[in-house]
């Protein structure tokens, strides 16, 4: 199965479960990928979080309780997960923009609401084909690497990786981090290494170079990490890099007969020939 129809696996659990505490494990394991990896997927192919069409998979069922049911309020809110009325009519209120009491009595038909219906992702599938514009990666075979930097930690939720990536960088320089590096082999070709992804969207960011350090000791924040020999797609950046990455999870992947392996992603920064807004970078996705 391509990966849209196994994103459409983990949309039909969700769906079954939406009156459930949201277990994002068992969601993309109905998918069969690691909890981290389907978050990555269904953001970068939607624009928004597994988490996010939950709850808005749960207002809009909620309102639709409402409009057409008898159930009781504090009855519709537990039953959707919240521990309260109260609780419940704030969520609601901030979303809709009106309250449950409030929406009840409405006569409207349609509702006036702006319903999140369940994701079909062959519409996905079918927008993102008639859009897809990326120079095609090269692919190659690696040697394994090993990389010791300053561990930085981000996460998926609400893209704060995106905006919180370039600051690693720029920390990792300015402040002179790399001075602390031993035995660097490549100075000034900075390497990023997203790695330890957790299961709630969380993950580390390893700025730093390559090294013929053995066993090195290192000063506190530093790691060393081997990245593993094998196929990798190569793509090349073009201006800041922030579009790429959403290209490549959001659509390339998706539509290629690749599947990405265990490890790390990564990406090589030449320093010297790069600014914030023209960087010399490859960004490299560990393939099977």
């Amino acid at each position: 199965m391509d990966h849209y129809t196994r994103i459409q696996l983990a949309i039909a659990y969700l769906e079954q479960h939406l009156q459930d505490e949201f277990n994002i494990r068992e969601a993309s394991a109905a998918a069969s990928f690691s909890a981290f990896h389907f978050q990555r997927l269904f953001q970068a192919i939607t624009g928004f979080t597994v988490l996010e069409y939950v709850r808005r998979r749960r207002l809009t069922e909620a309102a639709n309780h409402l409009q057409n049911t008898s159930e009781g309020i504090l009855d519709i809110a537990l039953s959707f997960g919240y521990q309260s009325q109260e609780a419940f009519t704030r969520a609601f209120t901030a979303h809709w923009g009106m309250t449950p009491a409030r929406l009840r009595k409405l006569d409207e038909q349609p509702s006036p609401l702006k319903m999140q219906r369940s994701i079909d992702f062959n519409d996905y599938r079918t927008r993102i084909g008639g859009q897809f514009h990326m120079n095609t990666p090269r692919l190659l075979t690696l040697e394994p690497n090993w990389i010791i930097g300053y561990e930085y930690k981000t996460n998926l939720n609400g893209n704060q990786h995106y905006a919180e990536i370039p600051g690693f960088y720029h920390d990792f320089g300015a402040e002179q981090k790399f001075m602390n590096i031993p035995e660097r082999t490549r100075p000034d070709i900075a390497y990023g290494v997203a790695c330890r992804f957790e299961d709630d969207g969380a993950f580390t960011f390893i700025v730093g170079e390559e090294s013929l350090a053995a066993s090195p000791v290192l000063k506190p924040g530093y790691s060393s990490i081997e990245i593993p020999g094998g196929l990798y797609a190569e793509f090349t950046v073009e201006g800041s890099g922030q579009d790429i990455r959403k290209m490549i999870y959001g659509s390339w992947l998706p539509q290629s007969n690749y599947e990405r392996r265990e490890g790390p992603d990564f990406e090589v920064t030449d320093v010297w020939k790069s600014t914030p807004e023209q960087l010399d970078m490859k960004i490299y996705i560990p393939l099977k």
